[in-house]
């Protein structure tokens, strides 16, 4: 614990007071999909909300009511808007004006596994600068465990405020699944870890005004570690599945039909799906940071670098299926074909596209000689990229089987969107290579169709 000040009980009991009428503001860093979902939560809940990106048009954007997020709709936006709650901004100075801030920054890796947290500490440095006594920072975006304790309180005290004192530190990691209409920020239970209990308890009666429950854990270490670990299940167990795809296939099984009886299993048992690959930034990235934390204090993360290991040889396995079926069937070389991909997001019926192993496909398949093209409701234009830079700009290709028939050499289903005609598509392509099992699920005729 921290030593605190003679009046901190004073203090808290007044920050209490304040956080349960609500009358506060606060700042919002990052407005992406993590972080403009829960301006538009705290907004509705009657928090004053102030959202932060250092993306002008993004603020631009919202302070006319629109969203720039497909799943979002403008209409939540302007409503928003139209309360007065919320307003954004890429005026960091205006951190002077909030009462508490939450940091949702991307936290990527680099080359070479390694975490990136420059956006992190760059935020916090600027944070630094406006930071005044009594506000609350909590940090969302996902990390490894002792980020929050080793990297942001360091940079918040370098301000001469110190954490449990003068301000408030705590860690609640972003639970968002785009796309998912069951469940929301406001409807998803909130992990909340802080190393003191001042912090801890206004982070708490922050975050009761706007979730339906949360979940108190008792340092940021473990609430850093409670997202790993979501994580690194999932990952494992894709891992397993596409492991399983590959091992069955070569036995003549179709894994798709031996996971829908499993999972009639009441007990024991949770499907998971295989696919070309991952996307995403949690999935593929996340589990990466612990395996680097893990490293620096001597432990082998060893099923963790496996599953990864696994899942990122998922878009080479596709592309080998692919020329397979272009040899056999059509008697051609995947150089020089002309291939279309069926969904550019990472997953179906969002405009995501972050780590998406459609766009990992793509370069496999031109740097192999194929001539490319791709169709996506969601995703007219592929949007700038780090990794995949040279892809920015290409546009999605309308709707039209009989074209994609006589254009294409072959169909690949990347991402398996809903709205979608793949009967049409099985009936009129010769060659339909489907990593989503969406042909069969649409009782298309399968002559054409090839599992990968």
């Amino acid at each position: 614990m921290s030593e605190i000040r003679s009046n901190t009980r004073y203090v808290i009991d007044g920050l209490l007071k304040k956080y349960r009428e609500k009358d506060i503001t606060v700042g919002v860093i990052g407005l992406g999909y993590v972080g403009l979902p829960i301006c538009l939560a705290m907004s509705s809940a009657g928090f004053r909300a102030i959202g932060f990106d250092i993306d002008r048009t993004k603020a631009e954007m919202l302070n006319i009511g629109k969203s720039y997020i497909k799943h979002i709709p403008t209409e939540a936006v302007a409503s928003a808007m139209n309360t007065g709650r919320f307003t954004a901004t890429s005026d960091m100075s205006r951190l002077r004006d909030v009462d508490a801030i939450l940091i949702c920054v991307p936290t990527p890796i680099d080359e070479h596994m390694a975490p990136d947290l420059s956006f992190v500490v760059s935020t916090c440095e600027t944070i630094t600068q406006y930071l005044k006594a009594d506000q609350l920072v909590i940090l969302e975006s996902t990390t490894y465990p002792g980020t929050t304790r080793e990297v942001v309180l360091p940079i918040l005290q370098s301000s001469g405020l110190s954490v449990g004192r003068d301000i408030f530190l705590a860690f609640s990691p972003e639970r968002e699944d785009p796309g998912n209409n069951s469940f929301s920020t406001s409807n998803i239970p909130k992990v909340v870890g802080a190393d003191d209990e001042e912090s801890l308890t206004l982070a708490v009666t922050l975050y009761n005004g706007f979730v339906e429950s949360t979940v108190p854990v008792y340092s940021t270490a473990t609430a850093e570690a409670v997202k790993i670990t979501e994580n690194v299940f999932r990952a494992v167990n894709i891992a397993l599945v596409n492991e399983l795809k590959v091992v069955f296939s070569n036995m003549g099984v179709d894994i798709w039909k031996v996971i829908e009886a499993a999972k009639t299993k009441p007990f024991g048992y949770m499907p998971f799906y295989p696919g070309p690959g991952l996307g995403g930034h949690c999935i593929p990235i996340d589990p990466f940071y612990l395996a680097w934390k893990a490293r620096g204090l001597g432990q082998e993360t060893r099923f963790i670098e496996l599953a990864g290991h696994i899942n990122r040889a998922m878009p080479a396995r596709v592309v080998a299926t692919l020329t397979e079926a272009l040899s056999h069937r059509a008697k051609k070389s995947l150089n020089g074909s002309r291939i279309l991909i069926i969904g550019l997001a990472y997953k179906k019926n969002i405009d995501d596209t972050r780590e998406s192993p459609a766009l990992e496909l793509i370069e496999l398949l031109e740097a192999r000689g194929a001539n490319v093209d791709y169709h996506d409701p969601h995703v007219p234009e592929i949007p700038q990229t780090r990794e995949h830079a040279r892809l920015a700009g290409r546009k999605s290709r309308t709707w039209d089987a009989a074209v994609f028939a006589s254009d294409f050499d072959a169909v690949l289903i990347a991402t398996d969107h809903d709205g979608l005609d793949y009967v049409e598509l099985a009936a009129a392509c010769s060659i339909v290579v489907d990593t989503r099992n969406a042909c069969a699920r649409s009782g298309a005729d399968m002559s054409s169709v090839v599992p990968a």
